[in-house]
């Protein structure tokens, strides 16, 4: 939102001297963001001239550049003895005999910009013709300026070559340009603006001027008919609840805007357009209610505000046909032929044009959520769109229309009808009771009563000191209209901090408290990270929702708990509303784009929370905030809450080991699967068990290790995918996958660890070979023998399996080797011979081992 100096003094008053840079300094100091300073910076030869011809002249670059021949009236004189200006340009909106803006050599542009004859594309250009953002009228660089389409016809053509342009566009004078935010809706005004460059200067008595506060007249029933008939509101609010209507008759058509409005639309970087037009423009920019005129002689009755109907269209004033949708809010005549979008576009059929001498003016108020969603819907933004959604003051609008009357009667020789039209259906703001100790609570500074409610006061907030619940520390108030943002006690809060100035809160360094580190849960999920890290696996974190159907294609059976999802009640994505209950079933969708784009080597991690509800959850109660809510409610939220186990997930496709000149490749498969676990659970020092699991979704029934603890806790699973599942999720044959239980990790490696102590004696080796059961898995093997060998053993490793010629069918060799020490003595043969026969013996036993 722009604001020129001029401007603002006539609604407050300006320090003696103030510059632009003390303007914004002073709305910077009440919370409002500086955008950027226009004017003030530009100094001549800055003109107005014609153009005389031009020859286009083809680039190497692929780029035309026009040669032209410039009128710039005396000022040739100076630079070329008399000549006309030579000017190289590379804008092609304009035509022989145009006026333009041409800055000549020895003018400073903003930015500090100097200007000088230079020679380019192999002419010498003595000067520049301008673009609006090269001399700080606006920010479009798409063409250069033509005075015609800026000022108007009959405006330019009073104007002359050589004319001063610093002064015609009003570059002179200092322009502060602020970022409104969404919550300062107020502030897409003058009016807005003003008043809060008068709190920063500490709200003297008499320093605010209300542009808007002007006489109306009653509303009659002699007025043009309105009808407001919105019967599907938009999330329960209705989308129009304030319509003023007041008609001119007798406009002169022929009358331009004056010149000094005309000023004020292209300081505030809008372009002149006619007459009706430029009014409601200059009151919209005014007092920020958006303001619409309609031809009255294209209307044929009463003007009917209602939702849009199923295939309804509409030709806006930029000439597109727009498909109305059903929550759309029309303006209409007679409830027929739609007219408007409301808040967004007018349409072109009740368009003001050249014959126009008949207005109706219209000022509405429209409800913001149902003019930013039309807004968004149409792609259509608009002024009018951006002060309705940011919300406007429902009180202004007979202030707006009026203003807007007053002008055209003025300036166009019209008369008013006495007619008013004024439909109010707005509500009353409700008092809030307030605290005044509140912002000293929540800002952290003193603030006395009497400055609380002067500040409020100043706001515009009508505060009463009595009445039901006030008392020495309490107050009733009502926020101003223009104010939708003040609801409760932080909003107050944050208003006196702001009137009061943020630099009179001090920074305050906190003290840190002594530190009690990272808990065993932290430091084990840190080296859960560090060993997947080290183990190759890229970390990555998705989105925990998942689509209905992942059950299926997981192949999970009819009774799988996992299939018992949370459903989120506003998903980011309707094909995806529910919670993963295994971190793997969002991890593939990972891989699938990795894959997707061109990586075929990829291992990946994830760990994160999964959500098992394990059954029908209750309804969580939304407690009170006054209070730290009762057991029974604590209760019932914690019972709407599921599981929220921590679980960790790697994936891996293609090559696990890279092929090169030290030889070939190795494709991943089950068994760094299993390791990748295996090295989770040595880093934190938590033995294993691995056993197969032919029955486990989604992995192969053939190739699933079912990993647990030494006493059968189950950790997780880690393999090959099935085939279906890979086929389903449209993955690689033989993806590997595993997911296990980092909590039940943690847990298990709450106990301390003993460091085995070091012996310097030698090793002694010895290897046995067992005849199994074919379904007998390795590692009950491995555990009996670990348990039969004695404290002396210091590792056991598998390192053959062999099934074929005299192995008796259905059976299989396992291979251990086995390493014995001492800790006080070199062990003797027969000592590793008695601890390899009762390691062996302790595998019969449980195993039915038999020693070949």
């Amino acid at each position: 939102m722009r604001m020129p100096l001029s401007w603002l003094a006539e609604v407050t008053d300006l320090p003696p001297g103030a510059r632009g840079a003390d303007v914004a300094a002073g709305l910077v100091s009440v919370g409002l963001e500086e955008e950027d300073l226009h004017g003030g910076d530009l100094t001549g030869p800055l003109v107005v001239g014609r153009v005389l011809d031009f020859t286009p002249e083809p680039q190497k670059n692929g780029k035309t550049i026009r040669w032209c021949t410039v009128d710039v009236g005396q000022n040739g004189q100076m630079l070329t003895e008399g000549k006309h200006q030579e000017i190289v340009c590379g804008a092609h909106n304009f035509e022989v005999g145009d006026l333009v803006v041409v800055v000549l050599p020895g003018a400073v542009l903003p930015g500090n910009f100097a200007i000088a004859a230079r020679k380019t594309y192999g002419h010498v250009s003595n000067g520049m013709i301008c673009a609006e953002d090269e001399i700080g009228l606006g920010h479009d660089h798409e063409g250069i300026i033509v005075l015609e389409r800026l000022l108007g016809a009959e405006k330019a053509a009073t104007l002359q070559p050589g004319d001063d342009a610093i002064a015609l566009l009003g570059l002179a004078e200092e322009t502060v340009e602020t970022n409104v935010t969404p919550d300062r809706g107020y502030c897409f005004s003058v009016r807005g603006l003003a008043r809060e460059y008068w709190h920063s200067q500490g709200s003297p008595a008499g320093g605010y001027r209300d542009p808007a506060d002007v006489a109306t007249p009653q509303a009659n029933d002699s007025g043009h008919p309105i009808r407001l008939d919105d019967d599907t509101p938009l999330d329960g609010n209705v989308g129009c609840d304030r319509f003023v209507a007041r008609v001119v008759r007798g406009i002169d058509p022929t009358r331009p805007s004056p010149a000094w409005m005309q000023k004020r639309l292209t300081q505030m970087g809008m372009r002149p357009i006619s007459l009706a037009v430029d009014v409601t423009n200059y009151v919209m920019l005014a007092v920020g209610q958006p303001l619409h005129a309609y031809d009255l002689a294209k209307l044929d009755g009463p003007i009917v505000v209602r939702r849009a109907r199923a295939g309804e269209a509409l030709t806006t004033l930029d000439d597109v046909e727009r498909t109305l949708s059903p929550e759309d809010l029309l303006i209409t005549d007679s409830g027929e032929r739609p007219l408007a979008i409301a808040g967004v576009m007018g349409g072109s059929s009740s368009e003001v044009d050249d014959s126009t001498t008949d207005v109706l003016i219209e000022a509405a108020h429209f409800d913001p959520t149902t003019v930013a969603r039309s807004s968004r819907r149409h792609r259509l933004v608009t002024e009018a769109s951006k002060r309705f959604e940011r919300g406007v003051d429902p009180q202004v609008t007979a202030a707006a229309a009026q203003l807007a009357v007053d002008l055209l009667v003025e300036h166009g020789g019209g008369t008013a009808d006495p007619g008013v039209t004024d439909v109010d259906h707005t509500t009353q703001r409700t008092a809030y009771l307030l605290d005044v100790t509140e912002p000293s609570r929540i800002v952290g500074v003193d603030y006395p009563r009497e400055r609380v409610l002067s500040i409020l006061r100043d706001l515009g907030c009508a505060v009463a000191e009595s009445g039901e619940g006030t008392d020495d520390a309490h107050v009733l108030v009502t926020p101003p209209s223009w104010r939708p943002d003040l609801v409760d006690a932080p909003d107050y809060a944050e208003e006196v901090a702001r009137i009061d100035g943020y630099n009179n809160i001090p920074s305050i360094t906190p003290t840190p408290s002594e530190g009690r580190g990272l808990t065993h849960g932290q430091k084990a999920r840190r080296i859960v990270a560090d060993a997947l890290a080290g183990a190759g696996f890229t970390e990555v974190l998705s989105y925990p929702f998942v689509a209905a159907e992942l059950a299926d294609q997981l192949g999970f059976a009819p009774d799988d708990d996992r299939r018992q999802a949370v459903r989120v009640a506003n998903p980011l994505s309707e094909e995806r509303p529910l919670l993963r209950t295994m971190v793997l079933s969002s991890l593939v969708d990972v891989l699938r784009r990795n894959l997707a784009r061109g990586h075929k080597d990829v291992a990946i991690s994830e760990i994160g929370l999964v959500f098992r509800p394990g059954g029908p959850l209750g309804k969580a109660p939304i407690p009170s905030v006054a209070s730290r809510p009762d057991d029974a409610t604590l209760e019932q939220l914690y019972a709407a809450v599921p599981d929220q186990p921590r679980r960790a997930a790697v994936v891996a496709s293609g090559q696990i080991e890279q092929a090169g000149w030290w030889g070939p490749g190795r494709a991943a498969d089950w068994s760094d699967m299993v390791a990748a676990v295996q090295s989770v659970a040595a880093a934190l020092a938590v033995p294993v068990v691995v056993a197969n699991d032919p029955d486990h979704a989604p992995w192969h029934p053939g190739r699933c290790a079912r990993i647990t603890l030494a006493d059968g806790t189950l950790v997780g699973h880690a393999g090959e995918l099935h085939p279906k599942a890979l086929a389903a999720l449209d993955l690689p044959p033989r993806t590997v996958a595993a997911e296990f239980d980092v909590d039940v990790l943690t847990a298990a490696s709450e106990e301390p660890v003993q460091a085995r102590e070091f012996s310097s004696f030698p090793p002694a080796l010895t290897d046995v070979a067992l005849l199994v059961r074919s379904e007998v898995a390795a590692g009950e093997v491995e555990a009996a023998l670990r348990r039969g060998a004695g404290e002396s053993l210091e590792s056991i490793v598998l390192f053959d399996v062999y099934e074929g010629e005299r192995v008796e069918a259905g059976h299989r060799s396992l291979a251990y080797r086995l390493t014995f020490r001492a800790l006080d003595r070199t062990l003797t043969t027969d000592e590793v011979n008695d601890f390899r026969d009762a390691a062996v013996a302790a595998a019969a036993r449980a195993t039915g081992a038999v020693q070949r």
